[in-house]
């Protein structure tokens, strides 16, 4: 089995659905309405006894106020109680508590409001999505989180419909449809933010498909769902009208290449960002798809993919843009959380916009102008040398071409940092990053001479960490020729080719000032991050541990096993005199292309999604109910041909290694390990949906009967290696 294992190890979901490594131009900012400085603020408070928004606060800091828990007593820090979210899909969300109720949102954009003192349920809202929609999220059905105003809570479910909640009840005060166009691959992950009258979202789908879908921001009228204004991100189709003048200016970007065929990305799927001080939005967009467009031999700038943006909240017109990767191939988004803060640069005030791009590069822009004011690596990079300051553009290098042959580019698809949130400590003046030091080896399919020319996720291209799972030979008849480990090693001597490392970055020395390796060899899919008075630093791993940091040195104070991996940031509050942190915990998301990694504490537990909180003085945490594998169950008989089994794991890695691993524990169920009357109703599922209300979306538009056949023969091969394998274990262990 270990030809499939490895080609579905392969890094299949675009994290977070979408990349971005190039960087644009400052010059080429453009400048439409002019913020609107003396707009009314919408409520903006600061992150203490309460954590009213996504990020603590409208900077979007992950940063809390409170001190109660600090470096003197931390090491106390236990169990105080949890909630088992009734899943194992994943959790991305960071909780909300306002009076002292804690509002948070897990898979599909299902929404929870507990007792933030006891963890009792109070009302659970379901925004009831069809289980076919579960096909269009590249990184599983996750939610990244809800937002709340005046007794009402909002969350956009997968579906891409926006749900205003009573807080009392958990009853729909209104529902809004965002998405245009049904028949294209949209859906909604990301969290929505709030204007001083607006509810705003993005969507995703970039990667699904061959890149029939624009990207796009709208508004709707935070009291009644009313639609306000929509901002597209690339224009439409050759000789289609403009919606707004800002796209006419992005269509001169696109060169011949464009033929309207594709519609080209852009999605806004998270990192959505409201400042009332300007009344604007800013927000990053996602790649272009497909990533190999062009027919000139030339790459042209393609906007508005891969670039930051704002717009006046009132208007939804553009105020300015800096694209950070201009003619993105590299899957390099720019769609990681912002941070707002003010700054002096070179001995000068600034309000500035900070992120850590997926590119591997850390941009600082002035908030008001666009403005680039600094562009440097907070990670390994070798796709670009640097970013000139004065054009804002990347200076590229010849590991950025892999049209002809694999290159192993730095940061991977996966970015340099994806969604995960970032922390900014006002009280340290650092910023505390989720890093990901890791390459991946970037093919053209069409041209490297594999078995596989398309792939769902990656189009015509692919990106293969060379973890320590990483075999060329057993992937060479699917994707072709790859660079051996040992070549790639050569480039960074002594360094794990794929880790995971938590960062305190200086924005104004521009430097890194700590750091810790979190996970090695594999992606560990380690969590985001918080920070708080009390010179302290959290971040969950995917080992299932949560680890807390001295905020200026590093040095590592506490650690708790879970026994549940943790992808999304904690956040903090007080109620009743008694401070508390919190984290949602359980695997998935873009990890659901892999197997839980079996280094991890957390392989042997059940994937139990859970919100976890913790006091001074806590106990342990209860552990997960281990981990049962179902055995391998005799298979059906098989007189399929080898020719017909290679086609069968062919369509496999281009259609399903996107959601399904085989052999291990993963997110989905294993395809391995099928029983009798799944057998017998294969075809039904797959081309007719019969387990569609699960989530098993029907696929007779991608694949063919013959493709299904193909891919049952396949898996029934499998099960026999992995039936005649438990077998021969047993007889030894006898």
């Amino acid at each position: 089995m270990k030809t499939l294992r490895q080609a579905v190890l392969i890094l299949l979901a675009s994290a977070a659905m979408g990349g971005g490594t190039l960087m644009l131009n400052a010059c080429t900012s453009a400048r439409a309405d002019t913020p609107n400085t003396g707009a009314d603020r919408a409520a903006a408070p600061t992150a203490g006894a309460e954590w009213p928004l996504t990020g603590g606060d409208t900077a979007g800091t992950w940063y809390s106020a409170l001190a109660d828990i600090n470096e003197t007593n931390a090491a106390t820090l236990g169990y105080a109680w949890s909630y088992d979210m009734g899943t194992e899909r994943g959790q991305e969300a960071t909780p909300l508590v306002v009076g002292g109720v804690m509002y948070t949102s897990g898979v599909w954009g299902n929404v929870y409001a507990l007792d933030a003192a006891t963890g009792a349920l109070l009302w659970q809202y379901d925004p009831e999505v069809d289980g076919q929609w579960g096909r269009n999220a590249c990184c599983d059905v996750v939610n990244r989180g809800v937002a709340y105003r005046d007794g009402t809570v909002f969350v956009a479910s997968e579906d891409g419909r926006l749900h205003a909640i009573d807080a009392k009840t958990g009853k729909a005060r209104w529902i809004a449809d965002t998405i245009i166009n049904h028949k294209q691959p949209y859906a909604s992950t990301g969290a929505v933010i709030l204007t001083k009258d607006a509810v705003v979202i993005g969507n995703a789908g970039a990667d699904i498909g061959d890149g029939d879908l624009r990207g796009y921001i709208s508004a709707w009228d935070i009291k009644t769902g009313a639609f306000k204004w929509r901002f597209f991100t690339v224009p439409p189709a050759p000789g289609q009208p403009f919606e707004h003048p800002e796209l006419a200016m992005a269509a001169k970007s696109w060169g011949p290449n464009r033929d309207g065929r594709t519609q080209n990305g852009g999605t806004v799927w998270d990192g959505l960002s409201y400042d009332p001080e300007t009344d604007q939005i800013v927000f990053g967009t996602g790649n272009a798809s497909p990533y190999l467009r062009s027919a000139d031999g030339v790459r042209h700038d393609d906007l508005f993919n891969a670039s930051i943006i704002a717009v006046n909240a009132q208007s939804g017109r553009m105020n300015w843009y800096y694209q950070t990767t201009p003619g993105d191939e590299w899957d390099y988004d720019a769609v990681q959380k912002f941070v707002f803060a003010n700054l002096t640069i070179a001995g000068q005030p600034r309000r500035v916009v900070m992120q850590a791009c997926k590119n591997g590069f850390f941009y600082t822009l002035d908030l008001k102008t666009g403005k680039l004011l600094s562009a440097d690596p907070f990670t390994y990079v070798n796709w670009a040398k640097g970013v000139d300051l004065a054009t804002g553009r990347p200076l590229v290098t010849e590991h950025a071409d892999y049209s002809k042959s694999p290159k192993n580019v730095y940061p991977s698809w996966a970015g340099g940092h994806t969604w995960n949130p970032m922390s900014f400590s006002p009280q340290t003046g650092l910023v505390y990053i989720p890093a990901i030091d890791a390459g991946n080896v970037l093919l053209n399919m069409k041209a490297n001479g594999g078995s596989l020319t398309h792939l769902e996720g990656f189009f015509s291209s692919d990106g293969i960490f060379p973890d320590d799972l990483y075999d060329p030979a057993a992937l060479k008849r699917v994707f072709g020729p790859l660079p051996a480990k040992d070549d790639l090693q050569k480039e960074r001597p002594g360094v794990k080719l794929v880790r995971e490392v938590l960062r305190a970055w200086d924005p104004v020395a521009r430097k890194v000032v700590w750091e810790r390796v979190t996970s090695q060899g594999v992606r560990g899919y380690d969590g985001g991050v918080l920070s708080t008075a009390g010179n302290l630093v959290f971040q969950g791993r995917g080992d299932g541990s949560l680890w807390i940091y001295n905020a200026r040195t590093g040095a590592p104070i506490k650690t708790i096993q879970t026994g549940s991996h943790i992808m999304a940031a904690p956040m903090t509050y007080k109620i009743g005199g008694v401070q508390y942190v919190a984290v949602q915990a359980g695997y998935g998301g873009s990890g659901i292309t892999f197997p839980i990694p079996p280094s991890s504490a957390a392989y042997a537990n059940r994937n139990a999604n859970r919100i976890l909180v913790f006091k001074l003085g806590g106990s342990a945490v209860p552990m997960p109910d281990k981990r049962e594998l179902p055995p391998y169950l005799p298979p059906p008989p098989l007189k399929a041909s080898p020719a017909l089994i290679a086609r069968g794991e062919d369509k496999f890695t281009e259609n399903c290694s996107r959601c399904h691993v085989l052999g291990t524990p993963g997110v989905t169920p294993d395809l391995s390990r099928l029983p009798p009357e799944v057998h017998a109703s294969f075809n039904d599922i797959v081309l007719k949906g019969a387990l569609a209300p699960m989530g098993m979306a029907r696929f007779d538009d991608v694949v063919t009967k013959a493709d299904v056949e193909a891919i049952h023969a396949y898996l029934i091969d499998q099960q026999r290696q992995g039936y005649q394998a438990q077998q021969s274990a047993k007889k030894a262990s006898h």
